[in-house]
């Protein structure tokens, strides 16, 4: 069973000093916002890229049958694209919980993609910083890396509370095209779950 990093998170990372704080989401967090956000922009950060390669198995899978979801990896010279979230501190009492399975909060330079964000400026060419969910290959809920086939029957068999984990996939890798982000890991494990469904 996983650790829970909500109390790690609290110490490592108190962020009550702040009026509100930039989130970035990457996986679920782009398309479920179960939670109060005054403005949001799509954005990248640089030096990571998306991987199926996290267990899950509070949401999407159970403790004896792990779902699979994104965390990132590090990866020199790719960006990952995703929603960034201007939120109160008070709001990571949600976040903490919903992302407790494994993930660390990272303060990371978030880069707008629409250049419009608040602080667009000549000065800082539309950097800001924020927070990112990181769940590194240490926390007792990473599954790692595998071949894409066999990752692709683990989403399409696992399910939790949360639903079922190819709902997930599915989910994202539309919120993804809405972006206009290609990210060949995720579609390629669409693909693939797509043909397995066609052949049940």
């Amino acid at each position: 069973m996983s650790h829970n990093t909500i109390t790690l998170n609290q110490q490592r990372q108190p962020l009550d000093h702040l009026n509100t704080v930039w989130l970035f989401g990457y996986g679920s967090l782009i398309y479920k916002t179960d939670f109060l956000y005054l403005a949001c922009r799509p954005a990248c950060i640089y030096g990571w890229q998306r991987r199926f390669w996290q267990g899950s198995h509070d949401h999407r899978g159970t403790p004896e049958a792990p779902g699979r979801v994104v965390t990132l990896v590090e990866a020199a010279g790719k960006r990952c694209v995703g929603m960034a979230y201007q939120v109160t501190p008070a709001t990571f009492a949600h976040l903490d919980q919903r992302e407790k399975n494994g993930y660390l909060r990272f303060f990371t330079e978030l880069h707008w993609l629409d250049n419009a964000g608040p602080h667009s400026t000549a000065d800082n060419s539309g950097i800001e910083q924020g927070v990112v969910y990181i769940a590194n290959p240490d926390n007792a809920a990473y599954l790692g890396p595998a071949p894409e086939a066999d990752i692709a029957r683990q989403i399409a068999k696992s399910h939790g509370p949360s639903g079922a984990n190819s709902e997930y996939l599915l989910q994202l890798a539309q919120a993804l095209r809405q972006l206009n982000e290609q990210d060949e890991h995720v579609f390629t494990l669409e693909q693939l779950l797509l043909g397995l469904k066609n052949h049940d």
